[in-house]
């Protein structure tokens, strides 16, 4: 089965491309903003401790964030899924093209990611993409992350944040948060991958979603095929795009609700269910043909 058409994403994608006033915050890697299948029109950048553009085309830090930004922000005729092109794309990169190996998903401490948070909230975006890890958590750090969350509460800012690849039971400081949406990973089934993380906080407040066997972009020229939970976020994110460009007067809790509340009743499991991109648009367009 084609992922879009797992979480029922296709007829929302024919119904809009996105809209620019639609901010997605993208902490992750520099992107290969070059690449010829970008909407490059629709790019933009924070300036952190790194640059948005790619220093070194080769690195995983480079590569992820540029197969990542293909999911979302890729032209519709490209190998990527393309969600939500014509919406805008603000790139926060958060690691250092150099720092990784070949075999880990990316991560940040909770103090730089608490950083880059509040730099996207203040470029006034709708909705962050956190296809990364955590690394080296601290008590004081992992208290300026949740002031960072609870600041995106206030300011109206979802998070989309990936479960983790450990395979393990229990759960981390970002998915822990009450504001924050997990994401685990799902084979082409619907089923959680083996390495994707599963927890109560995870199966409560997650959703599941496409993560193996995803196609999208490269940093050379060349589709690239990968899975994992930082796969598996973009789709949610995307969907959260798509739904507020659709539905522009709609509060953040309400798309929030929409999009994880859309395969009621949620059974009390470590499991998230699979997002229903369909179902979550049918219940914003009653709530607000109500009005």
């Amino acid at each position: 089965m084609d992922p879009l058409d797992l979480i029922k994403l296709t007829p929302l994608m024919k119904r809009t491309s996105g809209s620019p006033e639609v901010k997605i915050g993208l902490i992750d890697g520099p992107i290969f903003t070059q690449h010829a299948d970008l909407a490059t029109d629709y790019l933009h950048e924070i300036p952190g401790k790194n640059g948005a553009t790619c220093t070194q085309a080769n690195s995983i830090a480079c590569l992820h964030g540029t197969f990542v930004a293909g999911i979302l922000s890729a032209k519709r005729n490209s190998p990527a899924p393309a969600i939500c092109p014509n919406c805008t794309l603000i790139i926060r990169p958060i690691f250092a093209e150099a720092a990784l190996g070949h075999d880990q998903m990316p991560n940040a401490t909770p103090k730089e990611l608490a950083a880059a948070i509040i730099d996207c909230i203040d470029a006034g975006v709708r909705v962050i993409n956190l296809s990364l890890a955590l690394a080296q958590p601290t008590i004081k750090e992992e208290r300026e992350l949740e002031d960072a969350l609870n600041l995106a509460i206030r300011r109206n800012v979802l998070v989309v944040a990936a479960a983790g690849n450990q395979g393990t039971l229990g759960s981390s400081a970002i998915v822990r948060h009450p504001w924050i949406i997990p994401v685990v990973a799902c084979d082409l089934q619907g089923k959680p991958t083996n390495e994707s993380n599963l927890g109560n906080s995870i199966g409560r407040q997650g959703l599941s979603a496409p993560g193996h066997g995803i196609t999208s972009i490269s940093t050379n020229g060349n589709p690239l095929t990968l899975g994992g939970t930082s796969v598996a976020v973009p789709f949610v994110t995307g969907t959260v795009a798509l739904l507020w460009s659709e539905f522009p007067a709609a509060t953040a809790t309400q798309i929030k609700l929409a999009i994880t509340q859309a395969s009621l009743p949620r059974r009390a499991s470590v499991v998230p269910p699979l997002l229903d991109a369909a179902a979550a648009y049918q219940i914003l367009l009653s709530a607000h043909a109500k009005r």
